[in-house]
């Protein structure tokens, strides 16, 4: 028991086999994504974990948080080992055709079954696909549906998927990590990780400072340097998280990960959802807690997520499940049975996602131009003969989000 309270064993021990969580967390984050929208889109009503943190974050903020903690630990390992042109064609092949399939099968199929239940009509939905297909999402709606159902109420607009807009910063994160390989940093200039982290720490401490109370919510969501795309706040937390995940595989011989961390680092969430600096001191606290949970959950959890990894599937078909049950009435039968539903029905659309479309798009990954084969340079490069990477961290996969419009903590 002691021995591993006070364990000395590093980040890179603790992940050398593929034997972890990853796969559970990733569901579990997902699902705690479906919890927070359950309310403002069945009740018109506030993500629940916004009155518990005084407006710090909400439960589906915390679970992007998680997503993209994984996703900087995972994808730094495989931007370090990849060839930049192999990991781009990774990378894309992970998010693009889950997410283009979401978009067709919510514009054509969902939508026209919503318009039928509404009896309204029907326009918009060629332009919802054209011009989100490019990952930003730059329409929400889709003619006036939704607008009956409480969060249509509550915005007064049509939001037919409003968990997609995440993906746009986390495809971000990923061009950011082929800029860092590029230009050598992931092998041989660490430390200007470390300084791109500490300027996001430096950014958030500033938003901390000026903070109207403490305990409470800090940063704005305005344009990011005059440029209407990007999200201030959404753009410097979720990189940030996200390079706090890089720090952990880039240091992954010097970080240590036991138990004794893990109670500090509860006790540091914890204290600061309560008593405030969440993003300062709680960030870097949740990222040491989420890796830790990936090593030290029961067999059972490892088990989940290792070869079908519905996590994606359910992340992106969530949101107009619960509208669509919405609509329909119901979580008047409460809560409980409400996001019952919604699971099972986000499960309905997420299976078949993963072995109809992620699936086969994977295994199109070793694909080269003119018929071109993995070479044993690439092998030397980090990749087994099926020019996988090697194993250590798990299988790489992409991170989820949260919400339809970046706001702290709601929907």
């Amino acid at each position: 028991m002691l021995a591993r309270i006070w364990s000395r064993r590093t980040v890179d021990t603790a992940f050398s086999t593929p034997d972890n969580s990853f796969g559970f967390l990733r569901l579990l984050f997902a699902f705690a994504v479906l919890v927070s929208h359950s309310l403002p889109i069945g009740y018109g009503r506030d993500d629940p974990g916004v009155g518990l943190s005084h407006g710090q974050t909400g439960l589906g903020e915390i679970g992007i948080l998680g997503f993209f903690t994984i996703s900087g630990f995972l994808i730094t390992r495989s931007g370090g080992r990849l060839p930049l042109p192999r990991y781009l064609w990774h990378r894309a092949l992970r998010i693009l055709p889950g997410f283009w399939v979401c978009l067709l099968v919510t514009a054509f199929v969902i939508a026209p079954v919503v318009a039928l239940i509404e009896g309204g009509g029907l326009s918009g939905q060629v332009s919802y696909v054209l011009n989100n297909a490019l990952v930003k999402i730059r329409q929400y709606g889709i003619g006036e549906l939704f607008l009956d159902t409480p969060y249509g109420e509550r915005t007064g607009t049509s939001v037919v998927n409003g968990s997609l807009w995440s993906l746009f910063y986390e495809f971000l994160c990923y061009l950011m990590v082929a800029g860092l390989a590029l230009l050598g940093v992931l092998r041989r200039a660490r430390w200007v990780v470390v300084l791109l982290a500490a300027g996001g720490l430096a950014l958030i401490v500033r938003d901390l400072v000026r903070a109207p109370r403490i305990p409470g919510p800090q940063g704005a969501h305005e344009p990011f340097l005059g440029i209407a795309a990007l999200d201030a706040y959404s753009l410097i937390y979720l990189t940030y998280i996200f390079l706090l995940g890089a720090l952990f595989e880039l240091y992954r011989r010097r970080i240590v990960l036991n138990d004794f961390g893990a109670m500090v680092a509860v006790l540091t969430v914890a204290g600061t959802l309560q008593f405030g600096a969440f993003a300062v001191l709680g960030y870097p606290a949740f990222a040491y807690l989420v890796l830790w949970l990936a090593v030290r959950l029961p067999a059972p959890f490892r088990r989940i997520g290792r070869h079908s990894d519905y996590s994606y599937g359910f992340y992106i078909y969530a949101f107009p499940v619960q509208q669509l049950l919405a609509l329909l009435g119901v979580p008047k039968l409460g809560l409980v049975v409400y996001v019952l539903l919604a699971t099972a029905g986000t499960f309905a659309l997420a299976i078949p996602s993963w072995h109809l479309i992620e699936r086969p798009a994977m295994a199109w990954k070793n694909w080269s131009p003119r018929g071109q084969r993995i070479t044993a340079g690439d092998q030397a490069s980090g990749m087994n003969s099926r020019g996988e990477p090697l194993p250590s961290a798990g299988t790489v996969h992409t991170s989820l989000a949260d919400g339809p419009t970046p706001e702290r903590g709601n929907p």
